[in-house]
């Protein structure tokens, strides 16, 4: 990456559930490159109604670092919930997330500072090789190809939530989903609003502390009930576009 700044500012937010034992470094790792991309930043930490020692964590760096801010959710309202209030707080030019397990690493960022040109609205990242388990590597397979199939998605990985997004892109859109069905919704609807996108291989690796949000029945049903309910309302009856 050039030398010279970027002149837009940049929000980076993590959501985390019960990420206590990973989010620290992903705010650290965030706040050590930011500097070097620009001089209007922010990092937002969404505790999504964690009950392990995340909040505390968070509480510790946020006497250390002014940039950082905290939202608390007092319940659990979902990984579509956690990433709604993330855009909805973040207020820079540019919007960047990540997941808060560490399975990405936020420093990887800045490769998608370049390709974030005039004519872009959004960067998707892709994993070079994903870090989970057979079961979940098979799961996520056909969920992915499932979504690019029933909605048309301009991106190869819909799952794979490594994304920098215009602030003002988002201001086009809205979006209702509470599971992970939401990063269907945000890409298709941002396709639907006339958005351009650019896509870059990532780094995925494995989950070494805590549970996956997504990959319980309890979520894998809410999130395939909800993948359909949006494939109807969307692309079936083309409401609420």
């Amino acid at each position: 990456m050039s030398e010279t700044k970027q002149k837009n500012s940049i929000s980076v937010f993590f959501p985390a559930y019960n990420d206590a034992n990973t989010i620290g470094k992903m705010v650290e790792d965030a706040l050590e490159i930011l500097p070097r991309i620009t001089d209007g930043y922010e990092v937002i930490v969404i505790d999504d109604g964690s009950h392990d020692e995340t909040a505390n964590v968070l509480n510790r760096l946020s006497e250390k670092h002014s940039r950082l801010r905290i939202v608390t959710h007092e319940n659990n309202k979902g990984y579509g919930g956690a990433l709604r209030s993330g855009f909805e707080t973040a207020c820079k030019d540019l919007i960047f997330y990540t997941d808060g397990d560490a399975q990405y690493d936020a420093k990887e960022m800045v490769n998608l500072i370049p390709l974030m040109k005039t004519e872009i609205d959004i960067v998707n990242g892709y994993k070079i090789k994903r870090g989970d388990g057979f079961n979940r590597k098979i799961i996520g397979g056909l969920y992915n190809r499932t979504a690019r199939l029933l909605f048309g998605l301009p991106v190869r990985d819909v799952d794979c939530d490594f994304r920098l997004i215009r602030k003002s892109a988002l201001e086009k859109i809205s979006l209702n989903s509470s599971s992970g069905s939401i990063c269907v919704e945000l890409i298709y609807k941002l396709k639907s609003a006339g958005c351009k996108f650019d896509e870059i291989p990532v780094h995925h690796y494995p989950r070494l502390f805590g549970q996956s949000q997504f990959f319980t029945f309890k979520r894998i049903f809410k999130t395939l009930r909800d993948f359909f309910s949006l494939w109807l309302k969307l692309v079936v009856f083309k409401k609420d576009k």
